[in-house]
């Protein structure tokens, strides 16, 4: 399943952007979707695109289990863990009997956050544009 993780790898790296240092962000400082929060001894600033998919391979792809599951599947909940982190994504992954009801459950669970930290309201808008375009850009294929 090696070419649903660079399928995935490429939607994920650009929904993530560059480097930032948002202090609302609650993972800090973070470049390529990896966060000086859950990798305190890297050097956030020069971390490299190879280091980034090295560590999305191994720490997301790997410990969600993608090689295991379905197309679409194996991609959304690749994508929900890099932004929501394993564990949460793991228990959607649970609840879900389908890649179109796992992305509901990760809507649901965007709504479940934003009613309860003022933070994530900011992040609203574009976690639900990120879950919408990555259902637009792999449900044909």
């Amino acid at each position: 399943m090696k070419d649903n993780f660079e399928k995935a790898f490429q939607f994920t790296i650009g929904a993530e952007g560059n480097y930032s240092n948002d202090p609302q962000d609650p993972g800090g400082e973070t470049k390529f979707g990896i966060s000086k929060r859950s990798y305190p001894s890297l050097d956030i600033k020069k971390l490299t695109l190879d280091q980034a998919k090295q560590i999305y391979l191994v720490d997301y792809w790997g410990k969600m289990g993608c090689d295991d599951l379905p197309f679409l599947l194996d991609i959304f909940a690749f994508d929900a863990s890099v932004n929501q982190g394993v564990g949460a994504a793991k228990k959607l992954l649970e609840k879900a009997q389908s890649p179109c009801q796992f992305l509901v459950e990760r809507i649901g669970y965007y709504v479940d956050l934003a009613e309860k930290s003022e933070n994530a309201k900011k992040y609203f808008r574009g976690w639900i544009n990120r879950t919408i375009k990555l259902y637009r850009d792999f449900k044909e294929r």
